[in-house]
């Protein structure tokens, strides 16, 4: 029987030495394909979309480091819902710094170094139906760690009908069994009133039914007056099918309220659940009171009721003043001789800066009235040094006894019909015939 016939060994040899070789070529192709950061952030972007279930972009330079703690940055990053047209989340640029160990975990560990977003822009709206259409979660929702906590700049949040802008967020670090520290600011806008806020908060575990405690600059501004004021908040936070928002709050604070040569500072508190939910901010029920000095035009008063904030302001209050402001025109006896508190209710609902029309309802002793008013030309009449008799507002007033110059007049009912056009600015004039 033949001997089998073997390839010399110097054919052998250079087959094992063309395949190292391309095996070397292909790996050295792969390093410099995967080397070029442009590559890496689109496998990191392709990972997490698919996680995330969106459709995850960047059309900016990036760039990442490997060596010690390894960092991506990416540049003009987009996130969609699949099939949705209208961006969730867009970024100037996004930062994340994450240890060897997270990354060989493959998500079984979330400890992260450090985050950072330049001008982000989130539309609240597509954030909702991405989160309505994410699977329940089979167990409690688990937050990274950052050890060197986060930063965000120049950020924007947009709803239906209002906007925050100019958002800035920052905090240390966080960690899900230590308390939370940092800082919030930014400018919401809606409807003609815009909101600044500069605040410190501090939550004790950042999960909800945790508490959150508030503090700093708030401000309500519109063309026409302003309301600064330092606050101070405590709530526990809340998510559920109702909405997200506040449970248990309890704000308080010291503001002024300016307009033209009108300054009259005051202290409110409120208390009650706060909601946010298909575009309308709530609180109800809700408890108010409000607190100023002796001689202020602001009344002392305690009230409940219902506050909402969409596409329009709406209030509907139930209260007591305590005793007639010092600084409004006095009443004529008997009404000015009680001492009873009075109460009303009080409905609103039209633009937010309160320049529509409210209906009261008030009551002292047997002294009724029901109408209607605005309430700039209120404190204009209430501000004025030589205020009409009457002010200005629409309405039936009824009292068994009431004495004017001298004369007692009882079983009065009184209409007052207010002329709106005394308020409203002059029409222009006819355009002359041509």
């Amino acid at each position: 029987m033949a001997a089998a016939q073997t390839a010399p060994p110097a054919r052998r040899s250079r087959k094992r030495l063309w395949i190292v070789l391309a095996l070397l070529l292909a790996a050295l192709l792969g390093l410099r394909w995967v080397s070029r950061p442009s590559q890496v952030g689109w496998i990191v972007l392709s990972q997490a979309g698919r996680a995330l279930d969106l459709e995850l972009s960047a059309s900016g330079a990036s760039e990442y480091r490997l060596r010690g703690t390894p960092m991506l940055e990416v540049r003009d990053l987009v996130a969609r819902v699949p099939g949705s047209d209208k961006p969730l989340l867009r970024a100037g640029r996004v930062y994340l710094a994450a240890p060897w160990s997270t990354i060989r975990a493959a998500g079984a560990v979330l400890d992260i170094e450090r985050v950072e977003l330049d001008a982000p822009q989130l539309d609240i709206g597509e954030l909702q139906r991405w989160l309505a259409a994410r699977p329940p979660s089979p167990g409690p929702v688990r937050l990274p760690r950052l050890s060197r906590g986060a930063r965000v700049s120049d950020g924007r949040a947009i709803g239906d009908g209002w906007s925050v802008e100019n958002i800035g967020l920052d905090f240390a670090e966080l960690d899900p069994d230590k308390p939370l520290r940092g800082r919030v600011r930014g400018r919401a806008s809606s409807a003609g009133v815009t909101v600044p806020f500069d605040l410190a908060a501090t939550l004790h575990r950042p999960a909800p039914a945790r508490g959150l405690g508030l503090s700093g600059a708030v401000a309500v501004e519109t063309k026409d007056w302003r309301l600064p004021m330092r606050m101070r908040a405590g709530a526990r936070l809340h998510a559920g099918p109702d909405g997200l928002g506040l449970d248990a709050l309890r704000l308080g604070a010291d503001a002024r309220y300016l307009s033209g040569a009108t300054d009259l500072p005051f202290a409110f508190g409120i208390a009650g659940p706060l909601r946010y939910r298909d575009g309308e901010l709530t609180l109800a029920p809700m408890g108010a009171a409000l607190r100023a000095p002796p001689d202020s035009a602001v009344p002392q008063l305690d009230a409940g009721g219902r506050f909402g904030f969409g596409a329009a302001l709406e209030l509907h209050w139930q209260g007591r003043i305590q005793a007639w402001p010092q600084a409004w025109p006095a009443l004529p006896p008997p009404l000015g001789q009680s001492r009873t508190p009075l109460d009303f209710q009080l409905d609103y609902a039209g633009k937010p800066d309160l320049s529509d029309t409210v209906a009261l309802r008030t009551q002292r002793d047997l002294t009724r009235f029901d109408g209607r008013l605005r309430l700039p030309q209120m404190l204009a009449w209430i501000d004025a040094k030589d205020a009409p008799p009457l002010p200005p507002l629409s309405g039936t007033l009824s009292t068994p006894k009431i004495e004017i110059s001298g004369a007692a007049l009882e079983g009065v009912e009184v209409l007052i019909e207010d002329d709106p056009r005394e308020h409203d600015p002059p029409a222009a004039a006819p355009a002359p015939a041509s």
